[in-house]
């Protein structure tokens, strides 16, 4: 199949490296560059799968310097795949910015579907996934009180990344503000050996987390306001 566009989002597995599509398999064999946000954790999946396609870094502390010269190379017809160190580019990810230029100087762009990790973790919460929002990460320090007070009045059911030290001070966060009989959700290290989700109100998400060694990347899943 011949594709016409000149970049492509190629989303990259959260943990078990068989979540890959065979066409984001096709395309990563076929394009010119793979620009990737850490070229030693991708070498990892290229070399899995016998990709010698080579590498180029791009991640959020070089996309602003490089981004002229990469929308330039697209233009003069090169083709690339942007991939990230886990799940969909863009998505709490560099890409955002790439897409945004090529678009504006009618560079072709292409987006594959594939591993995100909130999807799961909204699915295997039991919490209502007809409508939802994806928050991403909280800002840490600036706004992160004024961000949690704007969304107690948020009725859909809400999906926050975060990382392993600061979940419990999070999950307290939102006992305080939303109340600790709000129903949530954490899953951790999806598709990887030790997945594991703990579904309960909030106090007992705190309860669990004060006694539990926590690692792996984290998506905590909370039910909006009734």
């Amino acid at each position: 199949m011949q594709e016409i566009a000149s970049l492509f989002l190629v989303p990259t597995p959260i943990g078990n490296l068989e979540d890959i599509t065979l066409r984001a398999l096709r395309i990563l064999k076929s394009v010119d560059i793979i620009l990737a946000e850490d070229t030693r954790k991708s070498g990892i999946l290229l070399k899995h799968y016998e990709i010698t396609t080579k590498q180029q870094s791009y991640h959020a502390f070089n996309e602003h310097r490089t981004l002229d010269k990469l929308v330039e190379r697209l233009k003069g017809g090169e083709k690339m795949a942007l991939i990230t160190d886990a799940g969909t580019p863009a998505i709490s990810d560099p890409g955002f910015l790439l897409v945004r230029e090529c678009l504006a100087h009618a560079v072709e762009v292409e987006c594959l579907p594939g591993a995100t990790a909130f999807i799961p973790a909204l699915v295997k919460s039991g919490l209502p996934a007809d409508r939802f929002t994806f928050e991403g990460f909280l800002p840490h320090k600036k706004g992160r009180q004024t961000k949690l007070k704007a969304l107690t009045e948020e009725e859909r059911t809400m999906i926050f990344y975060e990382s392993p030290h600061r979940l419990l001070k999070t999950l307290q966060q939102f006992a305080e503000f939303w109340g600790e009989d709000r129903l949530a959700s954490v899953s951790r290290e999806l598709t990887k050996l030790h997945e594991e989700t703990v579904n309960g109100t909030l106090a007992e998400l705190i309860t669990y987390y004060s006694d539990t060694k926590i690692k792996g990347e984290i998506v905590i899943v909370v039910k909006g306001r009734k």
